[in-house]
Protein backbone atom coordinates (compact mmCIF):
# COMPACT_ATOMS: atom_id res chain seq x y z
CA UNK A 1 0.00 0.00 0.00
CA UNK A 2 1.08 3.20 -0.34
CA UNK A 3 0.01 6.91 1.08
CA UNK A 4 -0.09 10.26 -0.59
CA UNK A 5 -1.06 13.29 1.24
CA UNK A 6 -3.73 11.27 3.42
CA UNK A 7 -4.55 9.44 0.41
CA UNK A 8 -3.89 5.60 0.13
CA UNK A 9 -3.80 3.25 -2.83
CA UNK A 10 -3.92 -0.77 -2.30
CA UNK A 11 -1.92 -2.90 -4.48
CA UNK A 12 -2.18 -6.43 -3.71
CA UNK A 13 -4.32 -7.88 -6.78
CA UNK A 14 -0.75 -7.50 -8.52
CA UNK A 15 1.26 -10.31 -9.22
CA UNK A 16 4.74 -9.18 -8.13
CA UNK A 17 6.74 -12.33 -8.32
CA UNK A 18 7.87 -11.78 -11.99
CA UNK A 19 9.28 -8.78 -13.34
CA UNK A 20 6.27 -8.36 -15.29
CA UNK A 21 4.06 -8.30 -12.59
CA UNK A 22 6.52 -5.45 -10.63
CA UNK A 23 6.81 -3.63 -13.76
CA UNK A 24 2.98 -3.56 -14.07
CA UNK A 25 2.66 -2.64 -10.52
CA UNK A 26 5.19 0.22 -10.37
CA UNK A 27 3.78 1.69 -13.45
CA UNK A 28 0.46 2.04 -12.35
CA UNK A 29 1.62 3.67 -9.02
CA UNK A 30 4.00 6.54 -10.94
CA UNK A 31 0.04 6.91 -12.94
CA UNK A 32 -1.93 7.23 -10.10
CA UNK A 33 0.50 8.91 -7.61
CA UNK A 34 3.47 10.15 -9.43
CA UNK A 35 5.63 11.60 -6.09
CA UNK A 36 5.55 9.54 -3.29
CA UNK A 37 6.06 10.15 0.55
CA UNK A 38 5.33 7.14 2.18
CA UNK A 39 6.22 3.60 0.92
CA UNK A 40 5.15 0.40 2.15
CA UNK A 41 6.23 -2.74 0.70
CA UNK A 42 3.63 -5.31 2.37
CA UNK A 43 3.57 -8.53 -0.34
CA UNK A 44 4.75 -11.75 1.41
CA UNK A 45 3.72 -15.37 1.34
CA UNK A 46 3.94 -18.19 3.50
CA UNK A 47 4.49 -22.25 3.06
CA UNK A 48 5.43 -24.42 6.23
CA UNK A 49 8.67 -26.48 4.91
CA UNK A 50 9.87 -28.61 7.97
CA UNK A 51 13.97 -30.05 7.16
CA UNK A 52 11.71 -33.58 6.40
CA UNK A 53 9.72 -31.58 3.71
CA UNK A 54 12.21 -29.64 1.36
CA UNK A 55 10.74 -28.14 -1.65
CA UNK A 56 13.30 -25.96 -3.73
CA UNK A 57 10.00 -24.69 -5.78
CA UNK A 58 8.14 -23.59 -2.66
CA UNK A 59 11.71 -21.68 -1.44
CA UNK A 60 12.52 -20.13 -4.11
CA UNK A 61 8.60 -18.62 -4.51
CA UNK A 62 9.10 -17.25 -1.10
CA UNK A 63 12.50 -15.62 -2.24
CA UNK A 64 10.39 -13.89 -5.74
CA UNK A 65 7.85 -13.22 -3.32
CA UNK A 66 9.85 -11.96 0.23
CA UNK A 67 12.76 -10.91 -1.02
CA UNK A 68 13.30 -10.01 -4.52
CA UNK A 69 10.17 -8.24 -5.35
CA UNK A 70 10.44 -5.84 -2.56
CA UNK A 71 13.89 -4.87 -3.74
CA UNK A 72 12.86 -5.05 -7.28
CA UNK A 73 9.92 -2.36 -6.20
CA UNK A 74 11.54 -0.15 -4.37
CA UNK A 75 14.39 0.15 -6.83
CA UNK A 76 12.00 0.92 -9.90
CA UNK A 77 9.76 3.57 -7.52
CA UNK A 78 13.70 5.20 -6.20
CA UNK A 79 12.41 8.06 -9.11
CA UNK A 80 9.68 8.83 -7.22
CA UNK A 81 11.01 9.17 -3.69
CA UNK A 82 12.16 12.40 -2.80
CA UNK A 83 14.61 13.80 0.53
CA UNK A 84 12.10 13.27 3.46
CA UNK A 85 10.22 9.95 1.61
CA UNK A 86 9.74 6.76 4.14
CA UNK A 87 10.18 3.32 2.99
CA UNK A 88 9.19 0.60 4.98
CA UNK A 89 8.94 -2.99 4.37
CA UNK A 90 7.04 -5.23 6.07
CA UNK A 91 9.14 -8.33 7.40
CA UNK A 92 8.76 -10.89 10.10
CA UNK A 93 10.89 -11.65 13.25
CA UNK A 94 11.44 -14.94 11.81
CA UNK A 95 13.53 -13.32 9.47
CA UNK A 96 15.99 -12.67 12.67
CA UNK A 97 18.55 -15.30 12.76
CA UNK A 98 19.80 -14.76 16.57
CA UNK A 99 15.59 -14.95 17.23
CA UNK A 100 15.08 -18.54 15.97
CA UNK A 101 14.62 -20.81 18.35
CA UNK A 102 12.18 -22.77 17.34
CA UNK A 103 13.56 -24.22 13.80
CA UNK A 104 11.74 -25.37 10.57
CA UNK A 105 9.79 -22.97 8.10
CA UNK A 106 13.21 -22.78 6.47
CA UNK A 107 11.92 -20.86 3.11
CA UNK A 108 10.00 -18.07 4.76
CA UNK A 109 12.80 -17.87 7.73
CA UNK A 110 15.38 -17.43 4.97
CA UNK A 111 13.35 -15.08 2.19
CA UNK A 112 13.10 -12.90 5.64
CA UNK A 113 16.45 -12.87 6.49
CA UNK A 114 17.54 -11.91 2.92
CA UNK A 115 14.69 -8.73 2.74
CA UNK A 116 16.05 -7.55 6.12
CA UNK A 117 19.29 -7.45 4.21
CA UNK A 118 18.34 -5.58 1.04
CA UNK A 119 16.36 -3.35 3.25
CA UNK A 120 19.42 -2.32 5.50
CA UNK A 121 21.37 -1.95 2.05
CA UNK A 122 18.72 -0.03 0.76
CA UNK A 123 18.82 2.23 4.16
CA UNK A 124 22.56 3.09 2.91
CA UNK A 125 22.07 3.66 -0.40
CA UNK A 126 18.91 5.91 -0.34
CA UNK A 127 20.10 7.64 2.83
CA UNK A 128 22.16 9.83 -0.03
CA UNK A 129 18.96 11.03 -1.39
CA UNK A 130 17.46 11.47 2.19
CA UNK A 131 15.08 8.91 2.14
CA UNK A 132 14.90 6.60 5.31
CA UNK A 133 14.10 2.84 5.24
CA UNK A 134 12.37 0.93 8.04
CA UNK A 135 11.87 -2.78 8.47
CA UNK A 136 8.64 -3.47 10.02
CA UNK A 137 7.68 -6.79 11.84
CA UNK A 138 4.12 -6.70 12.18
CA UNK A 139 3.69 -8.70 15.26
CA UNK A 140 2.03 -12.15 15.30
CA UNK A 141 -1.25 -11.37 13.46
CA UNK A 142 -4.24 -12.89 13.61
CA UNK A 143 -4.71 -13.41 9.72
CA UNK A 144 -5.17 -16.47 6.77
CA UNK A 145 -0.86 -16.58 6.74
CA UNK A 146 -1.06 -17.30 10.78
CA UNK A 147 -4.16 -19.17 10.85
CA UNK A 148 -5.94 -16.87 12.45
CA UNK A 149 -4.00 -17.83 15.55
CA UNK A 150 -2.11 -13.95 16.08
CA UNK A 151 -1.75 -12.66 19.50
CA UNK A 152 -3.39 -8.94 17.81
CA UNK A 153 -5.45 -7.85 15.11
CA UNK A 154 -4.90 -6.06 12.06
CA UNK A 155 -6.38 -2.89 13.28
CA UNK A 156 -3.28 -3.21 16.84
CA UNK A 157 -0.66 -4.31 13.79
CA UNK A 158 -1.50 -1.30 11.61
CA UNK A 159 -1.58 1.23 14.04
CA UNK A 160 1.90 0.26 15.45
CA UNK A 161 3.76 0.35 11.79
CA UNK A 162 2.01 3.70 11.34
CA UNK A 163 3.69 4.49 13.97
CA UNK A 164 6.81 3.15 13.28
CA UNK A 165 6.96 4.75 10.03
CA UNK A 166 5.74 8.28 11.44
CA UNK A 167 9.03 8.14 14.24
CA UNK A 168 11.71 7.24 11.06
CA UNK A 169 14.20 9.38 10.45
CA UNK A 170 17.86 9.24 8.46
CA UNK A 171 19.12 9.11 12.10
CA UNK A 172 16.99 5.38 12.93
CA UNK A 173 17.46 4.42 9.35
CA UNK A 174 18.02 0.73 8.56
CA UNK A 175 16.97 -0.40 11.75
CA UNK A 176 14.66 -3.71 12.21
CA UNK A 177 11.15 -2.92 14.43
CA UNK A 178 8.68 -4.26 16.21
CA UNK A 179 5.41 -2.48 14.81
CA UNK A 180 5.45 -2.72 19.44
CA UNK A 181 7.89 -0.34 19.27
CA UNK A 182 10.97 -1.98 20.59
CA UNK A 183 14.12 -2.53 18.23
CA UNK A 184 14.57 -6.36 16.91
CA UNK A 185 18.09 -8.32 16.50
CA UNK A 186 18.98 -9.23 13.30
Amino acid sequence: ALRREGHSAEAASDDIDTREGCRQLVERIVAEHGRLDILIHNAGVLTRETLDDLAADRIRHQFEVNALAPLLTIAALRPNLHAGSKVGIVTSRMGSIEDNTSGSMYGYRMSKAAVNAAGKSLAQDLRHDGVAVALLHPGFVRTDMTRGKGYVDTGHSATGLIARLDALSLESTGRFWHADGPELPW
